[in-house]
């Protein structure tokens, strides 16, 4: 066959079907380089501020959570003719005595706890010695093995020291001094005290104000009807969304407080209500409270028991109690209260707990939902609020 054979057309008796290629679809999306660059400057520029003035934010956003829980029932007394004042101010009382009382009364449980610290880890050295046989023997032989060869090191670098003519020098390390523990310890204390305080103060002027604050932002909207109807529900939203979140962290930690002092009391600890209590509130720390409980608890089960599967056995139960309600039924409910995706909730508990720590995780779910809906009525930043939408 030749090349010309090719080219020739097909018979006149044969039928050739031609499939005409697919048109391409094509998704016009202008990307203006420079305004991206302008919106990755202004994200990074925002997550250093919010890192570095965390001392200032921190405060005041909790003070605004707290005035969100307690303003319903300092509304309630206003409608039973009791002034603001004086209802604000026995509220953060009560609460701050409240604090104050089951530290005091957990400070003698810490205490017996950290005193018997050393015997536990004794016992915990002893059990695990006689469960481990053969295993710690030929452990005991590779250390000292490892020791001997260090210092023979040690030993043959000494001597070629001295033949050489050189002079050994020891480094001492810096002795103990309690006035310089004593002198940071009150420096950080201090500093607790004041953030607290600061807390207290804000807390107590924003319940004070009431609507105040929220008819300003109403009035900054600005002069046209619209803006202003938008400014409102976006606040009413956010009203309800922090309520019904607080609600929904109230119930998890009373579930949570309930189940593990029923677990403890089954498996014979003792203090089980102060256990339930302690593991009640914890809850409120995304991650790290059920971490705290489950240790704190093992560690008395293992000195009241001297038996490392009772230790596991309650410190296991605690951290499934704590799991199946913090990481299943948590994020669910709190997905259906905020209108927020559990993907969101759960990226969102990382990146405030990157930025802030702690207080990221507890202060995380808030932010976001005031985020979401300022987001939601903001006609350039809908995709973000589709986003973060369940």
């Amino acid at each position: 066959m030749t090349e010309d054979d090719t080219l020739e057309p097909p018979p006149a008796g044969d039928a050739v079907t031609v499939f005409p290629e697919p048109e391409r679809l094509l998704l016009h999306m202008p990307v203006d380089v420079r305004n991206a660059s302008l919106v990755v400057l202004a994200i990074l520029g925002s997550l250093f501020v919010l890192q570095w003035a965390r001392a200032v934010f921190i405060p005041v956003m909790l003070s605004v959570l707290l005035s969100y829980a307690f303003s319903p029932l300092v509304n309630w007394f206003e409608v039973k003719r009791l002034p603001r004042w004086l209802t604000s101010a026995v509220l953060l009382l009560g609460i701050l005595g409240a604090l104050g009382s089951g530290a005091y009364l957990l400070r003698l449980e810490a205490s017996r706890l950290i005193t018997a610290l050393p015997a536990a880890a004794q016992k915990l050295g002893q059990a695990l010695k006689s469960t481990s046989g053969k295993s710690d023997n030929a452990l005991e032989t590779v250390q000292k093995a490892a020791a001997q060869i260090e210092q023979a090191t040690r030993d043959s670098a000494v001597a070629s020291g001295a033949a050489r003519g050189a002079t050994r020098v020891v480094i001492e390390p810096a002795r103990f001094n309690i006035k310089d523990y004593l002198w940071t310890g009150s420096i950080g204390l201090f500093a607790l005290m004041g953030q607290v305080a600061v807390v207290v103060f804000l807390t107590y002027f924003l319940m004070l104000s009431g609507d105040a604050f929220r008819r300003k932002l109403v009035k900054l909207a600005g002069p046209s009807l619209s803006k202003k109807k938008i400014t409102l529900q976006a606040l009413h939203e956010i009203t309800g969304q922090i309520q019904r979140y607080l609600q929904v962290q109230l119930l998890t930690s009373l579930l949570v407080g309930v189940l593990t002092g029923l677990a403890v009391l089954f498996l014979g600890l003792e203090n089980a209500a102060a256990w339930g209590v302690v593991a009640g509130v914890l809850n409120l720390v995304p991650y790290i409270g059920s971490l705290i409980t489950a240790a704190a608890s093992a560690l008395v089960a293992f000195l009241q028991f001297g038996s490392i599967n009772m230790a596991l056995a309650v410190g296991g139960a605690s951290l499934l109690i704590h799991t199946v309600v913090g990481n299943l039924l948590t994020p669910w409910l709190t997905s259906q209260a905020s209108r927020l995706s559990p993907v969101a909730v759960f990226t969102g508990l990382l990146a405030w707990g990157w930025l802030w720590g702690v207080w990221g995780l507890l202060l995380g779910i808030p932010i976001l939902m005031m985020v979401k809906s300022v987001c939601d009525r903001v006609e350039d930043l809908k995709p973000i609020g589709e986003f973060l939408g369940s």
